[in-house]
């Protein structure tokens, strides 16, 4: 993980989009040498997001789309399910496809998050 501390730092905005956006911690890891954006999700979800086929690129702003892909992780000996996949040039954008595609589906967990609904109401306690 030598490079995770400066994919943090240089993916720092797409860091907090996503953590205010899933109101989670949004963290870079080393998945196999690529690196990607993991936000860990209820129920053994979780979303990886990527700005290249690769991974995260050297350059934020190297001008390829976002690709955010939702996985279900079996905690098993068997590769976790890919629930959805959207790319987008804005990040955020490719997190609302996914999302819409989740639901699309059939996979959205009622005691999901709403992400970004402006009907969510929140209860303080």
């Amino acid at each position: 993980m030598p490079l995770t501390v400066k994919y943090s730092e240089t993916y720092n905005d797409a860091l907090i989009a996503l953590a205010a956006a899933t109101h989670r911690p949004a963290n870079v890891v080393n998945l196999f040498g690529e690196y990607a954006i993991r936000v860990d999700l209820e129920y053994n979800r979780y979303l990886l997001a990527t700005n290249t086929a690769a991974g995260l690129s050297d350059r934020p702003d190297n001008g390829e789309s976002w690709l955010v892909r939702f996985f279900q992780s079996e905690n098993t000996d068997t590769p976790d399910r890919l629930l959805a996949e959207a790319s987008h040039q804005w990040l955020v954008d490719a997190l609302d496809a996914a999302l819409e595609q989740i639901e699309a589906a059939g996979n959205k967990i009622s005691a999901d998050a709403d992400f970004g609904d402006p009907t969510r109401t929140e209860t303080p306690f």
